[in-house]
């Protein structure tokens, strides 16, 4: 099966899990997402310097600049199959 096919199923899957996964888990899930669906981040980061969700959210997916987009699907792909269990 296509990576990006089962990418969009994980996807699907995270909306189904039976416990919200930990606020780091979140991050993760987010950062991959993003990094998998759009590439490297190139925002400058929230305009609310309050805004910490979105500030955490733009850290963690700036972490994974210069990631492939299709190393960041399987890592979501394998961290959704993961947290389904």
């Amino acid at each position: 099966m296509e990576l990006n096919t089962l990418f969009q199923e994980a996807v699907a899957l995270s909306k189904t899990l039976s416990e919200k996964p930990d606020n780091d888990t979140l991050l993760k899930l987010y950062a991959l997402y993003k990094q998998g669906s759009e590439g490297d981040n190139t925002g400058e980061g929230p305009a609310n310097m309050f805004d910490f969700v979105a500030k955490f959210k733009h850290e963690a997916w700036e972490k994974l600049k210069g990631m492939s987009k299709e190393d960041a699907m399987q890592q979501y792909i394998d961290l959704v199959k993961a947290l389904k269990g």
